[in-house]
């Protein structure tokens, strides 16, 4: 995602700062066993810093990246600080790519892939930039801009028509985890302040070792009004709805050409989510966005296609017909 827009320092109240350089348990068998593998289906999650550098003011200068379990995010981190590698936590599987920025903007980007083995260890380790170019693997497809991408939270702020996302936080911590069929990355945000009392929030993200869906479950320690969720908004781009036979479940969704490889390819983007959840869906300027109710707590899902993915849903009839069954076996078993 390229943003060129002037950066808000992400606020992090307090001095403590935890950084846990011990290496993902297990982490270089899941890399080696899934390369050893690569037409089995695997689901994977990372998180990588920098270290053996030093901080100049808001830029991490020199060091080498090192896969870490957990990190809690240092006081001079913000955007394009070039301390994570490719900016936060990343998820894959076989099909598609996802990561979440860990700093104010708190937007989930795309990552399109043209194969279907394991890139992610090496996105981003040769150029900051290099993941934003085509390369024999795939891409970054999304430009996010001031949004939350797709899927990701924030709360809505009706009096500006605005996505509130993370500019001041006490801290953020962020853990990853790979299991057998599944892999996760969690977040807690400690003192998130959008107005009003600060209130803490955690998130859970999961992929597995199947299609394209992420799942997002959400806990606060206290219930706000404004939680949202939703997809970026591009001009000349439809948006569409659907609710299921019987009205547990819905998506919203979009299809065409929305990437920024400048090439002419097409993607889809959809979130499910609960209707016993739902408050109001929202057109701002820049976010098609899913206000939930007053809650504590909210469990919905997100996926995106893209049309030069090997073997995938490379035409609007068959994304949308990929939803319709899906929004199915969500009203039958709510869950996918």
């Amino acid at each position: 995602m390229k943003n060129n827009m002037k950066r808000n320092v992400f606020k992090i109240i307090g001095t403590g700062v935890l950084l846990s350089t011990t290496p993902l348990p297990a982490q270089s068998s899941v890399i080696e066993n899934i390369s050893k593998n690569p037409k089995a289906p695997f689901s994977y999650a990372e998180l990588s810093v920098k270290e053996g550098g030093k901080w100049e003011g808001d830029k991490y200068v020199g060091g080498n990246f090192k896969n870490v379990q957990e990190l809690t995010l240092p006081e001079s981190h913000t955007d394009h600080s070039t301390y994570i590698r490719y900016e936060g936590i990343g998820l894959e599987n076989n099909r598609i790519g996802y990561r979440l920025y860990l700093d104010w903007r708190n937007a989930t980007d795309i990552f399109g892939k043209k194969v279907n083995t394991l890139v992610l260890p090496e996105v981003g380790k040769d150029g900051f930039e290099s993941y934003h170019h085509d390369a024999p693997w795939g891409q970054d497809i999304l430009k996010s801009g001031r949004t939350i991408g797709i899927g990701s939270y924030g709360r809505y702020d009706e009096q500006n028509d605005y996505v509130e996302t993370f500019k001041t936080v006490k801290n953020t911590t962020a853990r990853v985890g790979n299991e057998k069929e599944l892999s996760y990355a969690t977040i807690n945000y400690k003192g998130w302040k959008t107005w009003g009392d600060a209130i803490d929030l955690d998130s859970r993200l999961t992929i597995f070792n199947r299609d394209r869906f992420v799942k997002v479950d959400l806990n606060l320690s206290n219930s706000i009004s404004g939680l949202c969720t939703g997809i970026v908004a591009f001009k000349n781009i439809p948006v569409k709805q659907a609710i299921s036979k019987n009205k547990k479940w819905a998506y919203l969704a979009t299809y065409g050409n929305q990437t920024e490889t400048k090439k002419d390819d097409s993607l889809g983007m959809a979130v499910f989510y609960p209707i016993d959840t739902f408050d109001k869906y929202v057109k701002t300027k820049s976010t098609h966005t899913i206000v939930f109710k007053k809650t504590k707590e909210v469990s919905y899902y997100f996926l995106a296609a893209w049309s030069m993915e090997p073997n995938g849903l490379a035409t609007e009839e068959s994304f949308y017909r990929d939803l319709d069954q899906k929004l199915e076996a969500l009203d039958n078993n709510n869950q996918l």
